[in-house]
């Protein structure tokens, strides 16, 4: 399994998945002709994808989405909850609602709910049988049981949005500052962090911090604020806005 994170920020989130046999992507996040140079630069058409997954329908994840699929007629996969939303953007006829775990080739699907504020907003764990990768951004805090979930895999892409001074002293309104660390906002620094901490174990190879704000939070105060409290054993790195990042194969 081969992951590409084709940019992740509140202005636009998407990430390739390659395996084998199959190409999905996590949201679509950017415009028809922005996903189509980013896929370009890899090699990869968009008609080349077999499937979309949904994480939720802000539009930072589903900008594209609408378009991509009209254009290439990939299967997009959502969750029951969010099946009103998402039918709103896509034709019902490519869609496929899963609320449990499923395949789609060799990749081996597990979605689990997070805590944002869109109805049925989830995370994924992913594995191909040689390795695996958890998705989680936009969520608020993560329970035990879907932590435990996470232990101990290949991969890491973790939302770290914010640091919280930087967050209460910065320019956002009282009512945003307080969506944005209550349970239904984003994890701060210091929250990833914790939640790694947790979780990791003696497989994980790379940690890559996710939909990092713009406004309220740098790469290097979130990479170091986690590696200040998970250590310095596994590699670890933050993910850009308008930069594509390839995170290579799984286990390398």
């Amino acid at each position: 399994m081969r992951a590409i994170i084709l940019g992740s920020g509140s202005k636009g989130n998407s990430t390739l998945l390659i395996g084998n046999n199959k190409k999905i992507l996590i949201d679509v996040g950017f415009s028809y002709p922005q996903m189509t140079k980013n896929l370009l630069k890899y090699g990869i058409d968009p008609k080349d994808i077999d499937a979309i997954l949904v994480t939720h329908t802000h539009k930072d994840h589903v900008i594209g989405l609408s378009s991509f699929a009209k254009k290439t007629h990939v299967k997009v996969y959502t969750n029951s909850l969010m099946f009103d939303e998402v039918s709103k953007i896509v034709n019902e006829e490519e869609i496929i609602i899963n609320d449990e775990s499923y395949s789609i080739g060799e990749f081996n699907i597990n979605p689990f709910p997070t805590s944002h504020d869109a109805k049925g907003s989830c995370g994924f764990i992913i594995d191909d049988d040689l390795s695996s990768l958890v998705y989680v951004t936009d969520t608020g805090y993560i329970n035990k049981t879907n932590l435990s979930k996470m232990h101990n895999k290949n991969i890491y892409i973790f939302e770290s949005n914010h640091d919280i001074n930087m967050l209460m002293t910065g320019p956002y309104p009282y009512i945003l500052k307080q969506r944005v660390v209550g349970d239904k906002g984003h994890l701060s620094n210091e929250m990833a962090g914790n939640y790694l901490k947790e979780i990791i174990g003696d497989a994980t190879k790379k940690i890559i911090l996710a939909h990092l704000s713009e406004i309220n939070n740098t790469h290097e105060l979130a990479i170091k604020t986690v590696r200040d409290i998970i250590g310095n054993e596994v590699f670890l790195d933050a993910a850009y806005q308008n930069e594509s990042m390839d995170i290579g194969d799984v286990n390398d």
